[in-house]
């Protein structure tokens, strides 16, 4: 099997705590390695890319996909190595000491500390399984959405009840000529304020009824009608549709094996038990964001920084006992020096 360079700290997960991890272990001069199991970086936050976040400190409204952009352009600015499209299968205790992370393209990943940034682990939206739906999402069936303006005009079917799907009804209002609400049950399970906005919005709502057939065209690829089931009557209709939105939440690959002594306790299989500094139980293994949990825990991006940097100070001392416990503010900070520098005669104008 081959093996990589050594690292100073190797980050589990590319979402926002891993990546702003990946930044601020640069920071404290670490040589930095970060393994993301998903093509794509940015985490949970690049499946609601048209969707604004306001909860981030300092940062202005901002749409989702754009906000995982700029912590990608963040996380890159010390030159971390950053690895995509292979996830992590296992990681143990040489005897020499290292912590080997072992990944799916049989590479084994050497590091002398570890930080477990994979939230719930990897996150793929739950999916159809009716004849043709593989096909369509060629075309006109989606789970998430890559654009709003794209449905301007569409009538559009949406399947699901929790906020995900009530909140996608809401952002079409406006956008899309006719919106159709389906849910299986008889209730929604989303937040009352947004269930009202769509109703009085114009939403056409369908309870207790699911998606049963998907109706295709002669190219067997674009949705024309959806065949909904009543599950009280066991009664079907079909519904002609421009596109289709899925909204039935996501499933969580978490396995991750640990191999004795490099086993962190956990809870529900997952969620690493540690301290509001992000020690998990065993000595080296740290954590940051959503699969972290201690008490007084802030499960908010917010929280996941926070969490991201005691992590990294606590690798940084691990790996270095005589380093300091904190890292210096950025702008007193020698790694910043030039590049403040530059950046202040770009804004003056001299460059």
């Amino acid at each position: 099997m081959q093996r990589a360079y050594v690292k100073d700290v190797t980050i589990i997960g590319g979402g926002p705590a891993g990546l702003y991890s990946a930044f601020y272990s640069g920071l404290r001069g670490m040589d930095v390695r970060l393994i993301e199991a998903r093509e794509e970086l940015g985490g949970k936050v690049c499946l609601f890319k048209e969707k604004m976040i306001w909860d981030a400190g300092g940062q202005p409204p901002v749409q989702g996909g754009i906000f995982a952009g700029q912590l990608v352009e963040q996380a890159n600015t010390f030159g971390p190595e950053i690895l995509t499209g292979r996830k992590v299968t296992e990681i143990r205790r040489a005897p020499d000491g290292l912590f080997e992370v072992e990944a799916s393209d049989g590479v084994i990943y050497p590091s002398r500390s570890v930080i477990m940034a994979n939230g719930g682990g990897i996150v793929t939206p739950q999916k159809l399984k009716l004849s043709g739906a593989a096909a369509a999402e060629m075309d006109n069936l989606y789970y998430t959405v890559p654009s709003i303006a794209q449905f301007r005009g569409q009538t559009v079917l949406i399947s699901g009840g929790g906020d995900a799907a009530v909140d996608w009804a809401a952002e079409f209002l406006g956008i899309a000529k006719e919106i159709i609400l389906v849910h299986r049950r008889d209730n929604f399970c989303a937040h009352e304020a947004q269930v009202e906005k769509v109703r009085e919005g114009g939403v056409r709502v369908v309870l207790n009824a699911a998606i049963h057939r998907l109706v295709s065209d002669v190219s067997k690829t674009k949705i024309e009608c959806v065949e909904l089931r009543d599950s009280r009557t066991e009664e079907t209709y079909r519904l002609a549709v421009d596109s289709v939105l899925v909204s039935h939440g996501f499933e969580m690959d978490a396995e991750l094996e640990f191999e004795g002594a490099a086993e962190p306790e956990r809870e529900d299989g997952h969620f690493f038990l540690g301290t509001a500094e992000a020690d998990t139980t065993v000595p080296g293994i740290f954590a940051a964001g959503d699969c972290l949990k201690y008490a007084g825990k802030v499960n908010l991006l917010v929280g996941a920084f926070q969490d991201a940097v005691n992590a990294v100070n606590r690798a940084k001392m691990f790996v270095d006992p005589d380093a300091h416990e904190r890292g210096m503010v950025s702008s007193h900070n020698d790694r910043f020096k030039e590049r403040n520098r530059r950046i202040i005669r770009q804004i003056a104008g001299v460059e």
